[in-house]
């Protein structure tokens, strides 16, 4: 099958975790639903398109920054009091809020529609997008360095592989500190290890549940429809493959975990 292929790097990102409001917390790499959304966005599609996604990449570090933060509450009048901005006889809250940053990420994103026939739509939009693109933010832009059409099929290691290693050396080279999002049911199969040369346990790494799609549900009459988010649990970390485990990957090396 055919993918859209995107190489990006963002020289500072958040990509926000929903319970975080304090301290806006970010995922280490986008979720799903962001890489969906920008998707979308930039092909300016109308409904949701089904599609899987496969999120690989690195950060040099984080950092923390602040933002601006506005408050408000549904119908409640503004009082001087309490507010420091009145707009339209309503009172909203203005304060000064802390978000994390993840710093020099660089990306490698697999976009495998459904319905292949949209790959050169996608492709298209992605390689000259109609505005500069971001992820994460709409001030986290990035920069796009590749996007193109890669073949992505079933292949047998011949090696043990190492993330951030290319599939049976198609490529030569590693990539510094990369991990990816990987379903967890994926790492109970047995070609699969979490371990290193410290030898860390299969416990390890970050189990998240990751937003993908939403559908709307009508709970309550005269009240609006509900967001229901598709959740994909997945585990976050840098991994090794067994020499003779059967493995997708793209006809340049990059192995593909798509949801």
């Amino acid at each position: 099958m055919k993918a859209i292929k995107v190489t990006a790097f963002q020289e500072s990102a958040n990509y926000k975790v929903p319970i975080s409001h304090d301290f806006r917390e970010s995922y280490p790499l986008p979720p799903y639903s962001t890489i969906i959304g920008m998707v979308h966005y930039l092909c300016d599609f109308k409904e949701y398109h089904p599609m899987k996604i496969s999120i690989q990449g690195s950060y040099g570090s984080t950092t923390s920054d602040l933002y601006t933060e506005y408050e408000f509450k549904n119908g409640m009048k503004f009082e001087p009091k309490c507010h420091q901005l009145n707009v339209n006889g309503l009172g909203v809250s203005r304060g000064v809020a802390q978000v994390q940053l993840m710093i020099d990420v660089r990306l490698v994103l697999h976009i495998i529609p459904a319905d292949q026939t949209e790959v050169d739509n996608i492709y298209n939009c992605l390689k000259c997008p109609r505005e500069y693109p971001s992820i994460g933010r709409r001030e986290d832009l990035a920069v796009f360095e590749n996007v193109e059409i890669v073949e992505v099929s079933q292949h047998r290691l011949n090696s043990d592989l190492y993330s951030g290693e290319y599939v049976n050396g198609i490529q030569q080279g590693k990539r510094s500190n990369w991990a990816a999002y990987i379903p967890t049911k994926t790492l109970k199969k047995a070609d699969y290890s979490l371990s290193d040369s410290h030898g860390l346990a299969l416990d390890m790494g970050t189990q998240y549940r990751l937003n993908k799609v939403y559908s709307l549900v009508k709970t309550r009459k005269n009240r609006p429809a509900e967001r229901r988010w598709d959740k994909k649990t997945v585990t976050y970390i840098e991994f090794k493959i067994w020499e003779g485990a059967d493995v997708e990957a793209d006809n340049q090396g990059d192995i593909v975990f798509a949801v």
